[in-house]
């Protein structure tokens, strides 16, 4: 398994990988400009060339010492051998994130795998995992997306 940052020609893979899971779709437009733009804050995961995990990240303009999760992508062949905790390892040990002491995402109530991998990562760093209230049922549009809970992990010590 190799750990790197991505480049655009990742994009199309990442994009593919969820396509084939239950993450929440987007166009592979975003998975290329998260790769080309936001490359340090995001991460993929290679085992033979082909990419099994990523995630996608981002340095909010307002708050320069946090890390955003927007998604962490597994491949179904793959899941349970802990990809998406090494994954968050190698971003928060890259050197583009030395300024990083905070991790934050959104999760739904119902997503437990997601919830523990940031616990575990709260345990992994010896430091807190709170989580809040942050986008209501009523901020999305129709009756199909549950709550997203802010979910804070930090602070960083390493």
């Amino acid at each position: 398994m190799v750990f790197s940052h991505p480049t655009k020609q990742d994009g199309a893979g990442m994009w593919e990988l969820v396509m084939e899971s239950t993450l929440d779709t987007n166009s592979s437009y975003k998975y290329i400009l998260m790769s080309e733009y936001f490359s340090e804050t995001c991460v993929v995961a290679k085992q033979d060339e082909k990419i099994v995990g990523f995630i996608t990240a981002f340095t909010p303009p307002k708050a320069s010492d946090t890390v955003f999760i927007w998604q962490v992508g597994v491949d179904a062949s793959q899941r349970g051998k802990g990809i998406a905790s090494r994954m968050l390892h190698f971003l928060l040990n890259s050197k583009s994130s030395k300024a990083i002491e905070y991790v934050e995402a959104t999760i739904t109530p119902t997503n437990k795998a997601s919830q523990s991998l940031f616990q575990k990562l709260a345990r992994d760093f010896n430091t807190t995992c709170e989580s809040s209230e942050f986008f209501t049922e009523d901020l999305f549009p129709g009756d199909e997306h549950e709550e997203e809970l802010k979910f804070r992990v930090g602070p960083i010590k390493r």
